[in-house]
């Protein structure tokens, strides 16, 4: 067992993240680490100088970066193991570029400890200052980031060390196809730079004395994130266990959260019921409940994909008495809260469900589910089509089986994953990469001159976005594609977020509302495309139940003044029907 640091309290920002940071090195399998002397990276100098003191690695200083360098790429190269060099500010980086270069060409784990000034300190004239986030050029790097500056608040230090795993498993070679190379992370410290001094962000006591770090500094004792490979062969991510409280949480189009579903385990899907039928359709509804939560906690949460949509999966995932283990490649994972404890692309998933009863755990979830369904089956069955939720469960119903349908950005994703109820035969697409509303509807193209029968659902901003991707040329291939347009004539997703509450009324409708009171219709027809305008949910069923033929364009009106009323409305519901 890897001892633990000795770390003496109290400690400022800079020192604090130092001492993570090496404590982090070591869980990951740090051996060795190359240190060359500065004033900027004095707080690594004394973090590596006491794990070497403890006997935790075996710290080697020299006076010249550029030796330094190839003595950390020495080391690597016959070690096979990430080794550390760590450089002080300026031209100390620059002078670890031949290394780099050779770490990359010849495939040797290196890890570049660059401490930096503080952003405030660049682009003033302060003193040794360069670009260190380009110094190394493109290309190179199998891994680089830039560590926020360390300040006397708490929950910094899961970031700190899943930042070291990442880099360390990009130094191995896992988020670039098996080949090792070079990762940097650069580190801007901010004064004291030296232990046991108080600097302006640290909190003093009545008696003078500086208040301890808000958590420990010492680690788990092993990798704060073990990150596997697409070609390892170990550490797969496992399967929920019988009677294991065992959450699975699934993105947009993640194609194994109906196959978990359908092994007897809860799964919430951000596609809702358009993941499967055994998924919890009313999932998301019961994350935000607070008192259910408590009543239903999981123990682990298996992440399957990247899900960013909605809130209360980011604050499941950031609390610290739930385990995360994340299936995704290891190169694009999200982990906002440095919570993840294992990241593979592999999940173990038996072949066939389990086997006896589901536990009561997961009948609490299951039952809860159902009950909460039928709350919202309510009080959307009283609403009409002005309702985008009441849009986005039609059209998600009324789809016919083998279907393509292609998600805009905004609102329409979150009303598909908290109000469409459960059915197979639909295929989920969405630009979830960086969840822009830019170039939907040429998306929406291409998705169907690919699959039929294709359909699309956006927003009336997402739409005009794009409008011109409706000019196709009369020599081009043209899809058969229907666009739903839910028209709320503006940005309906602010009435939900912050921005939406009473006391910013008076800028909201012209800054984040924006309506432009464009005439969707009379677009359509300038570029030619058919155009139906609907006002009730029989009618939007009925114009997506058949496949479509040629590309035509359903507009919806629905309204946004009442998104967040609606919102808070569906909560009081749900906590109503599955309050215990």
């Amino acid at each position: 067992m890897i001892p633990e640091p000795p770390i003496r309290e109290p400690a400022n920002p800079s020192s604090a993240q130092a001492a993570v940071l090496v404590d982090e090195l070591i869980a990951g399998g740090t051996t060795d680490a190359v240190l060359a002397p500065g004033s900027r990276n004095a707080p690594l100098a004394f973090a590596l100088h006491a794990a070497d003191a403890a006997g935790r690695l075996r710290l080697h200083v020299r006076i010249d970066e550029r030796g330094a360098g190839y003595l950390a790429l020495g080391i690597a190269r016959a070690s096979g193991r990430p080794v550390p060099v760590a450089t002080t500010s300026g031209t100390a980086v620059a002078n670890l570029h031949p290394a780099v270069l050779e770490a990359h060409h010849g495939g040797v784990p290196l890890l570049v400890l660059s401490a930096d000034r503080p952003p405030r300190l660049r682009g003033v004239g302060a003193n040794q200052v360069i670009d260190q986030l380009t110094v190394f050029g493109s290309g190179v790097l199998r891994y680089q980031h830039e560590f926020a500056v360390a300040a006397r608040v708490s929950g910094q230090n899961p970031y700190w060390r899943g930042q070291v795993c990442r880099a360390l498993a990009a130094a191995r070679g896992a988020m670039s196809g098996g080949r090792p190379g070079p990762a940097q992370l650069n580190i801007p410290f901010d004064t004291p730079l030296v232990p046991g001094t108080v600097g302006n962000d640290a909190a003093l006591d009545d008696s003078g004395s500086q208040h301890a770090w808000p958590e420990s500094l010492a680690g788990r004792g092993r990798p704060w994130t073990d990150i596997t490979g697409p070609g390892a062969a170990s550490h797969a991510v496992a399967a929920p266990r019988p009677g294991e409280k065992c959450l699975l949480v699934a993105d947009l189009t993640h194609p194994w959260a109906a196959r978990a579903a359908a092994l007897g385990h809860p799964v919430i899907s951000e596609a809702g019921g358009l993941a499967g039928p055994g998924v919890l359709a009313a999932g998301m509804h019961l994350l935000v409940d607070a008192d259910f939560l408590h009543r239903a906690r999981p123990d682990r949460v298996v992440v399957l994909g990247r899900p960013t949509l909605l809130r209360a999966v980011t604050a499941l995932l950031a609390r610290s008495d739930v385990i995360v283990d994340v299936v995704d490649d290891p190169s694009r994972y999200a982990d906002l809260a440095g919570t993840a404890r294992v990241v593979s692309p592999r999940l173990e998933l038996p072949d066939g469900p389990e086997s006896g009863e589901p536990s009561g755990w997961a009948r609490m979830w299951r039952e809860a589910d159902a009950a909460a369904a039928a709350a919202v089956d309510r009080l959307l069955t009283a609403r009409d089509v002005m309702s985008s939720a009441v849009a986005a469960r039609t059209l998600a119903a009324a789809l016919p089986d083998g279907a393509a349908l292609l998600l805009g950005s905004s609102q329409p994703p979150r009303d598909i994953a908290r109000f469409t109820r459960p059915r197979a035969g639909v295929r989920v697409l969405a630009n979830r990469g960086v969840a822009g509303i830019d170039g939907t509807v040429s998306t929406a193209v291409g998705v169907a001159l690919v699959q039929q029968p294709a359909y699309a659902l956006m927003g009336d901003l997402t739409f005009l976005h794009d409008v011109t991707a409706l000019a196709i040329g009369p020599h081009e291939p043209r899809p058969d594609l229907t666009i739903v347009v839910a028209n709320n004539d503006g940005g309906g997703i602010f009435q939900t977020l912050e921005q939406g509450a009473a006391p910013f009324a008076g800028a909201f409708e012209r800054v984040f509302g924006t309506p432009t009171g464009a005439r969707i219709g009379r677009l359509a027809e300038g570029f030619g495309v058919e155009h139906v305008l609907v006002s009730t949910a029989g009618e939007l069923a009925d114009e997506v139940t058949a496949a479509p033929q040629g590309l035509r364009i359903v507009e919806v009106p629905v309204g946004r003044s009442d998104l967040r009323e609606f919102g808070d409305e569906v909560a009081r519901a749900v906590h109503a029907a599955i309050g215990a």
